[in-house]
């Protein structure tokens, strides 16, 4: 079951990039949670995913091991990164679909994030343990969070004022 919840039910065994594979369905979930249940959907669900992705790393991750097919991290790190522009529409009481730049952002910035692998992420990503195949990703969401909002900001503030 653990290998299940590693892999997201096969997802992360599809070809090629099965990081961006994961990242993508992780987008279109995140999506379909927070608009039925909105910020704290989203967040709960966060929770939830990244308590199960630790287990199942652990559970499936030897020493120094982080097989392409164990997507659940991207799950984790790309909701992380959904929960920046969640929570700015959720405070302004939106009641829709998500609009395409929050999300469309938070994706390609957690890629490039977990690809590029920048100062705590490279940390975490060489631990060389099943928590640092977690971890990595948790904070390249974080960074792909602020960046969205440092490009709402900019889009919003400098562009349109």
């Amino acid at each position: 079951m653990m290998r299940a919840v590693a892999t997201v039910f096969g997802v992360g065994l599809l070809r090629p990039a099965p990081g961006t594979w994961g990242s993508a369905v992780a987008v279109l979930v995140g999506l379909g949670i927070d608009r039925v249940a909105g910020f704290p959907g989203l967040a709960l669900a966060t929770v939830i995913v990244t308590v199960l992705g630790f287990r199942a790393c652990a559970a499936v991750c030897g020493p120094g091991d982080d097989p392409s097919e164990v997507v659940i991290d991207e799950v984790a790190g790309q909701w992380v990164a959904l929960l920046f522009p969640s929570f700015a529409f959720w405070m302004r009481d939106f009641d829709g679909w998500m609009p395409y730049p929050g999300w469309v952002a938070a994706f390609l910035l957690f890629r490039l994030f977990d690809i590029w692998k920048p100062g705590p992420v490279g940390w975490a990503d060489q631990r060389g343990d099943a928590a640092g195949v977690m971890w990595d990703d948790l904070i390249a969401g974080v960074f792909a969070g602020l960046g969205v909002v440092i490009a709402a900001g900019v889009a919003h503030g400098l562009l349109m004022g």
